[in-house]
């Protein structure tokens, strides 16, 4: 009987996700504010892929990191949005244990790589500003091409670590995750298992991977600053100013989300929900229109390319009416 009440995870066929605790009237309202945003996730994302990869003059190390940062952004917000729409029409909101191991799997990769992805564009920015004349010859394509990997890399690594330490735990409380979709944390209060080795690991895995990626960052742009104040034109400053202010805006709402969530003792399962929405939904979605709308040569390069679509379109009319 001792051993049937506290059967093992392996024994269980899905888990219930209970997403945000609203009235049922708001779930239709949740359903379209989750629509809407995951639209702008693909739209933008897939705008900003299509836009690096055709324009020629965008074929630069920067632009090669802000493709991958938005490919990683389209996945894992891909990950989590679909399968949280449909529960909020779904009476019984399950997820399979493979689906809830897979999509653990896939959100801790592709979270972990935007960490290290962010971290290299900020070393980027480093080089381009404060040793503009080496640039080129420091950002090769081949080391652009390792730290790209690498970072892939770190995001596998920490993710099939992560993924099967939470799956060796017992889960003999109840099948129901407090969250809307299947993370680290929320599936820890569901466990049964000792979580004093499990919570120290995880606490480790996040240290590797937030310090590290934080000191690059912040000793980059301590470098960026004291380089851009030297700087004798005003013009010269906004300029280098706000190539960088788009990526530390992004960096910002990231790490805040991530450490409340990972970091901050879990007390408050709504707010983690709230900081959750941060890096699930709002981040991807903010990135290709903060890289946009700030950056003149993505701007150029859209312009040329809804140029050429008007002018394919009226041709084609114009076709039509001569026939």
């Amino acid at each position: 009987m001792g051993d049937r009440e506290t059967s093992n995870h392996s024994e269980m066929t899905d888990f219930i996700l209970v997403g945000f605790r609203v009235r049922l009237e708001l779930h239709i309202l949740l359903f379209l504010l989750f629509l809407l945003v995951y639209a702008m996730i693909l739209l933008g994302n897939i705008g900003m892929i299509v836009i690096i990869m055709t324009d020629p003059r965008l074929n630069t190390p920067m632009y090669f990191f802000l493709g991958n940062l938005s490919f990683v952004d389209l996945f894992y917000s891909s990950v989590i949005a679909p399968k949280a729409m449909i529960n909020f029409w779904s009476e019984s909101k399950s997820i399979s244990f493979a689906g809830c191991v897979t999509q653990l799997f896939l959100f801790v990769l592709f979270i972990v790589t935007e960490a290290f992805l962010l971290a290299v564009m900020a070393y980027d920015r480093f080089i381009a500003i404060c040793n503009p004349l080496l640039y080129t010859v420091q950002m090769s394509t081949h080391l652009c091409v390792q730290l790209v990997t690498g970072s892939y890399l770190c995001g596998c690594i920490s993710s099939v670590l992560q993924t099967s330490m939470t799956f060796t735990l017992s889960f003999c409380a109840s099948r129901a995750i407090d969250h809307f979709y299947c993370d680290d944390r929320p599936l820890q209060r569901i466990s049964c298992s000792d979580l004093y080795i499990h919570k120290m690991v995880s606490l480790f895995l996040c240290s590797i991977i937030i310090l590290p990626t934080i000191m690059v960052i912040t000793v980059s742009y301590i470098y960026i600053v004291s380089t851009v104040l030297k700087i004798p034109s005003t013009e010269g400053r906004k300029k280098a100013f706000s190539t960088c202010s788009s990526h530390l805006g992004v960096v910002s709402v990231l790490y805040g989300a991530i450490t409340f969530m990972y970091v901050i003792p879990d007390r408050f399962p709504e707010l983690s929900k709230v900081a959750s929405l941060c890096y699930t939904l709002l981040t991807p979605m903010l990135n290709p229109l903060i890289y946009s709308l700030r950056n003149k040569d993505v701007k150029e390069a859209l312009r040329k390319i809804l140029g050429n679509k008007l002018f394919l379109f009226n041709s084609i009319l114009t076709e039509n009416r001569i026939k």
